[in-house]
């Protein structure tokens, strides 16, 4: 056959047709693709939504509570809100700084003039909050990437990489005061769930989804639950109730007292199945807001699970939300998103009050103390201090990746890429040469000495 004839083939003439057929096919598949995916990952809001208005505390509680941050995001319901007195803030003076050449992920806690960091290389060590002397140091394991939680006498980690054959996973119990053992228990699943403490239990995730409640005194276990993925964040209480999100998506609530599943909430995130939650969540206002890799902030109903508004932001949200009523704008949730932008929302509504571009990738939480909320950039290794109301920069210092600021109600301590900082603020100090007496906040400030070396008044 001629190629004049093949060309004009019956065949040959339907080959363009089909061509143009299969291109226009696929075509519409990306446009229902793109549309589909928009639908599920895009913002969500339920103006209607229950909203329960809550207040939160304006002062410290005295004596030696007012002065520990014992857990993870501080209190069971990890709000990351801190209600320092007004004169906790910037400008601050450098107290010590304490190396511990390993990278710091997480934040340390605070318990009497302990305050303990655990570093990524499985170490522990426990300093004086004031000197930042080393009273012990354990090595525990050979990964880590949580903080600990702790109470008058006991220290409570879990580990990664236990860097023992056959042991994948390890939670110790050790003694507040010494770092010797009291108990631990070895698990068949790495964990880098901050353990959560109340009372008689110590309750945490595993990567196999396991989350476990543990005698605190003992170790003895009490329930386990099986999620449905990893869970890598610590869980919340609020009112009897856990909350947390895995890695196949979903967020549930169960009871604190048997492990029993009381609702559990999907988050419609990625096209070919769920985004991940690695996001510890806050419980507030009747809701549970976290952050989700499919680059959404969802907000869920505390008592029934349903969406109350998701607000997406472009990127990977790796970060945990932190929660106050802010004068001026109101109830406020704050986070940070991979996208480098951070994030001040409406918690009735999730619309935007404010955003601060910090040019590079936050993947760590946001920590309020008193009017400031503090975040690190992961992109830039920056910490940023912002007004609460306005998203105003008060604060920077060029150091920082991930969750970077805790309080004792008068210094704040900054978690560094590698090191633990500790700052004082300058106005108490300067009120001792000024005619008025320090704001009341006992007797260290006319001290001046405490650390051998200390540069007075320079920031």
């Amino acid at each position: 056959m001629s190629d004049r004839r093949r060309r004009l083939s019956p065949r040959a003439r339907l080959i363009p047709v089909l061509a143009a057929a299969l291109a226009g096919l696929l075509a519409a598949v990306a446009l229902g693709g793109y549309l589909y995916e928009r639908a599920r990952t895009g913002s969500i809001y339920h103006p209607h939504a229950r909203f329960i208005y809550q207040a939160v505390p304006t002062a410290l509680p005295s004596g030696p509570e007012g002065q520990a941050w014992p857990l993870y995001g501080y209190d069971a319901e990890h709000t990351r809100f801190f209600p320092a007195p007004e004169y906790v803030r910037p400008p601050f003076t450098q107290l010590w700084v304490h190396d511990v050449y390993a990278l710091l992920e997480f934040p340390p806690v605070i318990e009497g003039n302990h305050i303990f960091q655990l570093g990524d290389n499985g170490v522990l060590a426990a300093f004086d909050r004031e000197t930042g002397r080393t009273y012990w140091s354990r090595s525990l394991g050979r990964l880590s990437a949580s903080t600990p939680a702790v109470s008058p006498t006991t220290v409570y980690v879990t580990l990664l990489r236990t860097g023992v054959p056959g042991i994948a996973g390890r939670i110790f119990a050790l003694n507040y005061r010494s770092g010797q053992t009291r108990w631990w228990r070895d698990l068949p699943s790495p964990s880098e769930s901050s353990p959560l403490l109340d009372g008689e239990r110590v309750i945490f995730g595993t990567q196999s989804g396991e989350v476990y409640a543990l005698n605190a005194r003992d170790g003895r276990v009490l329930w386990t639950y099986r999620a449905g993925g990893a869970v890598k964040a610590s869980p919340t209480l609020s009112d009897g109730v856990l909350y947390f999100g895995d890695y196949s998506g979903h967020v549930q609530a169960i009871s604190e007292a048997t492990g029993r599943r009381l609702w559990i909430s999907g988050s419609e995130g990625a096209l070919f199945g769920s985004g991940t939650f690695y996001s510890t969540a806050a419980v507030i206002y009747g809701r549970v807001f976290l952050g989700n890799t499919d680059g959404r902030i969802y907000a869920y109903d505390a008592a029934s699970g349903r969406l109350d508004w998701a607000v997406q932001t472009g990127a990977y949200v790796y970060a945990a939300p932190a929660a106050t009523n802010a004068p001026g704008i109101g109830p406020t949730i704050y986070i940070g998103s991979y996208n480098g932008t951070f994030y001040a929302l409406n918690a009735r509504s999730g619309h935007v009050s404010w955003r601060f571009d910090a040019h590079g990738r936050i993947s760590g939480g946001a920590t309020i103390v008193g009017r400031i909320v503090y975040f690190a950039d992961l992109g830039s290794h920056r910490t940023y201090g912002l007004g609460i109301s306005t998203g105003r920069k008060v604060f920077q210092k060029d150091t920082g990746s991930f969750d970077p600021v805790v309080s004792d109600g008068e210094d704040i301590y900054l978690t560094g890429y590698s090191a633990l900082y500790a700052l004082a603020p300058l106005a108490p100090l300067t009120a001792l040469f000024s005619a008025q007496p320090p704001p009341s906040h006992g007797s260290r400030f006319p001290t001046l000495t405490r650390v051998p070396g200390r540069s007075g008044l320079q920031p």
